[in-house]
């Protein structure tokens, strides 16, 4: 069975108990392993990572990078992940949980500039790389063999142990022959890990899983699932694709092929942005306006971030909604001129959302920009009809240079601050 040592990066026929070449025992072997060639790094609590690189004082202590008493656990180390902490966690459930953990403001400026470096890390191996996030991206290395002069395991085996070496913070890879495996894969070893799924591997695999491992399968999506007696992935295979399809549309046509292993969805490197949104999905759905229209501002923010991050404006603001048999609604004005201001972005789509004749409930909310261009740097002046647009505009502005000086934590703008 092909093997290859993650330490020395020897290969090898068989797969030894310890590396005849260094004796370390981090031996990575599958049948399929120099054939596959669909990746997903993903780096190993990547915030928490940089936090204890830059301040090795921190090293070996419980990190939690998030917000004051009030606010959640952006991420945490994995010793505070021993003790119970976790993402999203309420910030006065992770202190209980781990008192003696130091609590640190994200510092999102830090963390891109560490994440550009692991990125060139990427493109210098392969021009199709699909960022996910700051700290997850898609490789694709078919056809890289004889450029690389190595098969693609060798390659990522190489780059993670660079990265580690030359960067300061771990990752882990998942190797398989579609996206959905590979993202999988990535997540079966953590820290330090590299998994594999091979084409073989694949119906044995899913054979009884349950059906929240599924991309874009949250708790919400679970539950309905759950409603219609499909719990695990055998119940949706033998359910079938026609009958998903025609209780939940497109996604049960998702759902059934990824039950399956299917995944035909292609590695796109840079594509050009049509558009920038966020959107979140209820735990239970809701009808009320104005407990939607909190949840929009929330969504806002983070579409507006994006957009600021990005240096693009919109020419249309749109609204996304999702009834609670999984159909969507979208609707979408046309702005007197490109924006990319939270603001600007949740009085238009709040506007649309009270236009709506629909009284719901909703499973899901989103609002995002489209119709995108380089931002100039120009802000709402106000008219007759919204004198204080202006002043808003000058008010986020200044929230974000707090933000970028003194952590994501430091200020937040609620809805209180706008005038209806």
């Amino acid at each position: 069975m092909p093997a290859l040592c993650r330490d020395c990066l020897a290969t090898f026929d068989t797969a030894p108990a310890r590396c005849p070449r260094c004796g370390r025992p981090r031996m990575l072997s599958h049948p399929e392993l120099f054939r596959l060639s669909i990746a997903h790094v993903d780096c190993d609590s990547f915030f928490a990572s940089v936090e204890k690189r830059d301040d090795p004082a921190l090293s070996g202590t419980p990190i939690i990078v998030g917000g004051g008493t009030r606010g959640v656990v952006t991420t945490c180390c994995y010793i505070a992940r021993i003790a119970g902490v976790r993402s999203a966690m309420p910030m006065f459930e992770a202190r209980r949980l781990c008192p003696e953990a130091t609590v640190i403001a994200p510092r999102r400026a830090r963390y891109a500039e560490v994440s550009a470096q692991i990125r060139a890390k990427f493109t210098a191996l392969t021009p199709l790389v699909e960022p996910l996030s700051l700290d997850e991206a898609f490789l694709d290395l078919t056809g890289t063999e004889r450029l690389h002069h190595a098969p693609p395991a060798l390659v990522l085996a190489r780059l993670i142990r660079e990265i580690e070496a030359e960067i300061g913070v771990t990752a882990s890879i998942g190797l398989s022959h579609n996206k959905f495996l590979a993202k999988i894969a990535s997540d079966l070893d953590k820290p330090r890990g590299f998994s594999v799924l091979g084409r073989a591997d694949t119906e044995a695999f899913l054979r009884d899983k349950p059906v929240s491992i599924l991309w874009g399968v949250g708790e919400a999506t679970r539950a309905a699932l759950a409603r219609a007696g499909l719990r695990t992935l055998a119940d949706v295979r033998r359910a079938g694709k026609p009958a998903l399809e025609a209780r939940f549309g497109a996604t049960g046509a998702r759902i059934a092929d990824l039950a399956q292993g299917i995944d035909r969805r292609s590695i796109t490197a840079d594509a050009p942005l049509k558009s920038v949104s966020h959107e979140t999905t209820f735990e239970t759905d809701i009808k009320d306006r104005e407990t939607l229209e909190n949840h929009l501002w929330s969504m806002c923010e983070k579409a507006a971030d994006r957009m600021k991050a990005k240096g693009l404006a919109g020419r249309t603001a749109v609204l996304k909604l999702r009834r609670a048999d999984f159909s969507a609604i979208s609707r979408q004005t046309r702005l007197d001129e490109p924006a990319q201001l939270a603001d600007t972005l949740f009085r238009a789509s709040r506007a649309l959302l009270r236009a709506l004749p629909e009284p719901g409930p909703f499973r899901l909310i989103g609002a995002g920009y489209t119709d995108l261009v380089p931002a100039t740097g120009a802000d709402p002046t106000g008219d007759l009809f919204d004198p204080q647009a202006k002043a808003r505009a000058g008010a986020e502005r200044a929230a974000d240079a707090i933000r970028a000086k003194f952590g994501d934590a430091a200020i937040r703008l609620g809805r209180g601050w706008e005038r209806s």
